[in-house]
């Protein structure tokens, strides 16, 4: 096929688009079922100690390392092998996942599970994102991402609330293997059957591009680096060459603070504070819905009004709603701060994303991505050992919360200094 035979945007690859959110979902459930049974019974279930916040949080400083390596090779590896490949791969990781919560006889057992969740996510959501921005238009990226990053935590606030009622039903691990079993097979099942690997599509618009017959508006790829770069470039370029993408990496390694924190502290200090399984279920899964349902917004938005102005507002705002959680008590009020920290994850959560794929040329999306998604991802681990050491020195959960929401200022506030309208609309290349 010739590059004018592949066609671009969601209408023309609707089938394909809704099995990418399919998938997507289906991550976002993995994740899901280790967010709120796990560290909030992690004393009772698994011999954590009273107190241990170095313990408590190296489960999700193992997630964080390996998925955000695991980022950084699943885009390169697409490239080369395609999308699909690698989407397979990372449901295969995951299989072992909810026997090693069953049978775990030490919290080591949940530190493996969860370096395999790593895998899992690093390949798996990685190429769930590649894939729908390889076959949509320039300008349905924020939407794109939006609809992407819906279906996932969408996942994720389904599985905490799902699994917090199964394990009063069935036993926490109990629960826990049914669930992560029965999304596992279907993900595989779904991926092979369903999924159409995108790559054609990514190497067709980069024949466009080069003969002159891409988008209207052309935009700011980055001028130092080659049309096929090194590994070396890309990851040089989008760690600290381009200002820009150092902004967006940056930007992307702090907001997981927040998502480290809501993994564990968060259901710790709410459980500490007399809530039910059940409850802390919905509190976090109000989260998690609020951050999904809002991207429906936040993701066309930023088409309309450029991504850096969503990136800081989201940046600010989840640092508030973090900070909100500490100021009263009560479901009513905590589950405010959990909308008000989820509405600004939604702000900047996509349109970070979409901002990098506005400037990463198709030659090197891929790897640009998992990048990106390699220094985000990282945010998890340097997140949660950050919260970790913060809760050992001061002896108290609460300062983790203090650290978190002001880290998220002091990020946004680097966005607003050196990141660049991005939109090829607003801000387009001059020729």
């Amino acid at each position: 096929m010739s590059p004018s035979d592949y066609h671009f945007g969601i209408r023309p690859n609707l089938n394909q688009f809704v099995h990418q959110l399919l998938q997507v979902f289906f991550v976002g459930l993995t994740l899901g079922m280790t967010r709120t049974v796990i560290p909030a019974l992690a004393e009772a279930e698994f011999s954590v100690p009273k107190g241990s916040f170095l313990m408590l949080m190296s489960f999700v400083v193992a997630f964080g390392f390996v998925k955000g390596s695991l980022n950084f090779v699943a885009g390169r590896l697409s490239e080369r092998i395609g999308r699909k490949q690698v989407l397979i791969w990372g449901w295969v990781a995951a299989l072992p996942i909810p026997a090693m919560i069953l049978y775990a006889p030490s919290w080591n057992w949940i530190v493996a599970a969860t370096v395999l969740l790593g895998v899992n996510q690093g390949l798996a959501w990685s190429m769930t994102q590649t894939a729908k921005l390889d076959i949509t238009r320039a300008d349905q990226r924020g939407l794109t991402i939006g609809f992407n990053e819906f279906a996932g935590y969408f996942g994720v606030a389904v599985a905490g609330v799902v699994t917090g009622y199964l394990s009063i039903s069935f036993g926490a691990r109990e629960g826990l293997m049914l669930f992560g079993t029965a999304v596992i097979i279907l993900a595989i099942f779904n991926s092979i059957t369903s999924v159409v690997d995108t790559l054609p599509w990514a190497k067709a618009e980069a024949a466009l591009h080069a003969s002159g017959l891409g988008a209207a508006h052309k935009p700011r790829y980055p001028k130092n680096i080659s049309d096929h770069p090194t590994t070396k470039e890309v990851f040089t370029l989008m760690s600290w060459r381009d200002k820009r993408m150092f902004a967006f990496s940056q930007a992307g390694l702090v907001e997981k603070f927040v998502d480290a924190l809501i993994w564990v502290f968060y259901p710790v200090y709410l459980y500490n504070q007399g809530l039910s399984l059940a409850s802390l279920g919905w509190v976090v899964g109000i989260y998690g819905f609020v951050w999904g349902g809002s991207q429906f917004f936040t993701g066309p938005l930023s088409d309309k009004i450029g991504r850096i102005k969503p990136i800081v507002w989201g940046m600010w705002i989840c640092g508030a709603g973090v900070a909100m959680t500490l100021m009263a008590q009560g479901i009513l009020w905590w589950s405010i701060s959990a909308a008000v920290t989820g509405f600004g994850m939604a702000l900047l959560y996509p349109n970070i994303s979409a901002a990098v794929g506005d400037i990463a040329h198709p030659n090197w999306r891929g790897s640009a991505i998992g990048i990106y998604r390699f220094w985000r991802d990282l945010g998890y681990g340097i997140g949660a050992l950050a919260l970790g050491l913060v809760g050992h020195f001061t002896n108290s959960i609460e300062m983790g919360f203090w650290f978190t929401a002001i880290a998220m200022f002091v990020s946004g506030s680097i966005v607003m200094i050196w990141g660049e309208e991005t939109h090829p609309r607003i801000n387009p290349a001059q020729e």
